[in-house]
């Protein structure tokens, strides 16, 4: 995730990364691919409070921040 701050995510990317964060989960949990179990019960079963869009989101909304209170360059393009 280094450098997500400066990535746009489109709706076709969120669903592959949601894809790609169920596929981790079932990995380190040892859920077989045959085994028929929704996500829902894996995210329970791992207690999964944040997912890894929410966690980008938070680290866009950070960065954009830090972008407003300094000033620069990067103030003046994301302003107008």
């Amino acid at each position: 995730m280094y450098g997500c701050e400066a990535w746009t995510i489109s709706k076709q990317i969120q669903n592959k990364l949601e894809a790609i964060e169920m596929w981790f989960l079932r990995r380190m949990l040892r859920i077989p691919w045959t085994a028929k179990k929704t996500n829902e019960s894996v995210l329970n079963e791992a207690n999964k409070r944040r997912s890894l869009v929410r966690t980008i989101r938070k680290r866009q909304a950070t960065f954009l921040g830090h972008v407003m209170r300094k000033g620069k360059l990067e103030h003046l393009v994301t302003t107008g």
